[in-house]
């Protein structure tokens, strides 16, 4: 996937967002490592039941719990083998293979959604024993209308939950978002497969999605979606199964900032979080975190200049970022920011 860099004279205006803010390292140090101190190459990062962070620990192929109050790190999933074994086992002696992204349900048990093993697996909250709830090791795009683990999934990088429970799957080679019912049965909820424009205000069945990447709801009954390879941010209303257009024009760039989310420019974005009217996107390729006001519709830069790097902190558009991706908003704290290849997470705070 091309980098985009852009020179300081190509960077749009950076407008920072209503409220100053600051940006810290909850852990890493810039190296790739496993530790108390260390990470490598973070993506997803969530705030559990419990309260402590949980993150995937790409490079490390582990799931890991960090006790936000002592500093303390626990493996949750994961032997550091990557591979695709384990199931019906403990977690923590189960081969991983690139876990992307990792979500809780509404019952405490961790969902990991694995891009090489071209599947989804659970952790059981009581037991700590880990399945496979979706995929079979193998890509490819087969069984809809059957059971989830015996359907082929292609690369698929997130994972999300509609209201009624359901386990939504950006099944991002095969072009779709599937959907696994309480029953575990698997159907294609949107995308057609084909690489083609999304038009706005479209039905969501029937409708092309390019590169469907990442997920976030909303209290509204709204699911927003990132398009990476279309480079655009959708909102599905729920209740209708309508898709809408909110940021974006498809073509690949870092421009718009200060002006309107629609007519501005994205580069592969791979996360997504909302927080009180505010959508969060990491826009990954040009190394940076921007933010939708959903109700005026503009958009701007909160984290990062543009430039591929790391830091310096405190002032967040200063601090360089190097392709983030899991991004979180925690009420309270802040949004937290898998900083990938910085080896970090940080935390903007509010």
């Amino acid at each position: 996937m091309r980098t985009v860099i852009a020179t300081l004279a190509m960077l749009p205006l950076l407008v920072t967002a209503p409220n100053a803010a600051t940006v810290t390292t909850v852990i890493g140090t810039g190296t790739a490592g496993l530790s108390d101190t260390e990470v490598a190459n973070p993506y997803g990062v969530v705030i559990g039941p419990d309260g402590a962070m949980y993150f995937c620990d790409l490079d490390n192929q582990r799931i890991r719990r960090m006790d936000l109050a002592t500093g303390r790190t626990t493996v949750i999933a994961g032997n550091g083998e990557r591979g695709y074994s384990g199931d019906g086992g403990p977690a923590t002696e189960a081969a991983l293979n690139m876990p992307h992204e990792i979500q809780f349900d509404a019952e405490g048990h961790l969902f990991i959604v694995e891009r090489d093993s071209h599947s989804v697996r659970r952790v059981d909250a009581d037991t700590g024993i880990i399945t496979t709830v979706a995929g079979t090791g193998e890509a490819g795009f087969s069984g809809d209308g059957g059971p989830a683990n015996r359907a082929q999934l292609n690369r698929p990088h997130s994972i999300a939950f509609d209201p009624e429970g359901r386990l939504l799957i950006c099944d991002i080679g095969n072009h779709r978002i599937r959907r696994v019912d309480a029953n575990g049965q698997i159907e294609t909820w949107g995308g057609t497969g084909e690489r083609e424009p999304t038009p706005d205000g479209a039905p969501l069945a029937g409708t092309p999605l390019n590169g469907p990447r990442a997920m976030a709801s909303d209290p509204e009954g709204n699911l927003y979606l990132a398009l990476r390879e279309g480079n655009a941010i959708y909102r599905i209303d729920l209740t209708t199964e309508t898709i809408h257009h909110v940021a974006g024009t498809g073509e690949q760039g870092y421009t718009g900032d200060g002006g309107n989310a629609r007519t501005a420019t994205l580069a592969g974005p791979k996360g997504l979080a909302y927080a009180e009217g505010r959508l969060y996107i990491a826009d990954t390729e040009n190394h940076v975190i921007r933010m939708v006001d959903v109700e005026a519709g503009t958009i701007s830069t909160v984290l990062g200049n543009g430039e591929r790097g790391d830091g310096p902190e405190d002032d967040p558009l200063e601090c360089k970022t190097n392709r983030p991706h899991g991004i979180f908003y925690a009420a309270g704290a802040g949004l937290y920011v898998g900083d990938s290849e910085a080896h970090r997470i940080r935390l903007l705070s509010d």
